[in-house]
């Protein structure tokens, strides 16, 4: 049976593989996930990111454009 890890828990090990600090063998040892999780995760917040910044980059919070 798999196991569910929660999105705020994959963003975690997310932005510490983006960080680099530790290899992807030392945080899917700390999270107890295997390491290819840790690679997906990873490239899966970087494409989020793109696509976030790239749909709202020209917008403020209060919806006006940013000149």
């Amino acid at each position: 049976m798999r196991k569910t890890i929660e999105a705020g828990i994959k963003a975690k090990v997310a932005i510490e593989a983006i960080k680099g600090e530790k290899t992807l063998a030392q945080i899917s040892s700390d999270y107890g996930v295997h390491p290819n999780l840790v690679s997906k995760w990873k490239q899966e917040l970087l494409k989020g990111a793109t696509e976030l910044f790239g749909k709202h980059g020209n917008k403020r919070s209060d919806g006006q454009e940013e000149k």
